[in-house]
């Protein structure tokens, strides 16, 4: 059974993506709560957990199931913050940056021979922020934008050992981050105006089934209602 690695699969996106995903792989459960995935894992197919805080100072990434190889990765954790900039401390830039962009990039290294070994898929969960930046929300597009420098680069890096790499930008998605960015502006939230997470991972499907002799290099997907 191949097998995928999803961050922060304890809640929203990334546990929808997870579920998915565990229709046909052995999926590799990553989150804080050590409870919560053992719950989640125990409802899947063939699961494991892995509890780590990405916003420390050290990041181990487990490699029972990656020895011979890993399918799927996939970089669903992620954390806002920030207001304008003129209001953003250093320590909130760097907490950001450091579960957003450096967790990211220190996994994505650790796992890199597994994926070589599988030609295996990497998707990034971006947003977007990451494809353009307003008023308030500098701190997380920042960090955006730099992860979607990051898969493109690491995309033309591992091109000639046939790992995928693939930027997925969803537009804002009914979640629990989503309650929370709503009440920070000070809005009324109306859950019609947001994707469902079920149709994030629908997308994360499409790029991981798409036949490996192409790459969904950056995917856009919005809610079809707007304000």
């Amino acid at each position: 059974m191949p097998t995928a690695l999803v961050t922060g699969a304890s809640r929203g996106i990334g546990l929808v993506i997870a579920r998915d995903l565990a229709r046909t792989h052995h999926v590799v459960l990553h989150g804080r709560d050590e409870e919560a995935l053992a719950a989640i894992a125990a409802s899947l197919p063939s699961a494991s957990v892995w509890v780590a805080d990405l916003s420390g100072p050290e990041i181990v990434v487990p490699t029972t199931r990656t020895e011979s190889g890993l399918d799927v990765l996939v970089h669903a954790a992620g954390v806002i913050g920030g207001v304008d900039i003129a209001g953003t401390s250093r320590d909130d830039w760097r907490r950001v940056f450091e579960v957003n962009v450096f967790a990211v990039a220190e996994i994505t290294r650790q796992l890199l021979p597994a994926l070589r070994a599988a030609q295996g898929t990497v998707v990034t969960i971006n947003s977007g922020s990451g494809l353009t930046a307003g008023p308030n929300g500098g701190t997380y597009a920042a960090s955006k934008f730099a992860l979607r420098a990051f898969a493109d680069s690491l995309r033309e890096e591992e091109r000639p050992n046939g790992v995928r790499v693939s930027s997925v930008h969803p537009g804002r998605v009914d979640t629990d981050m989503q309650h929370e960015l709503v009440e920070k502006e000070g809005g009324v939230y109306r859950p019609e105006l947001y994707l469902e997470p079920a149709s994030v991972a629908d997308a994360v499907r499409l790029v991981v089934d798409l036949p490996h002799g192409a790459t969904v290099e950056m995917l856009s997907v919005r809610p079809t209602r707007r304000a």
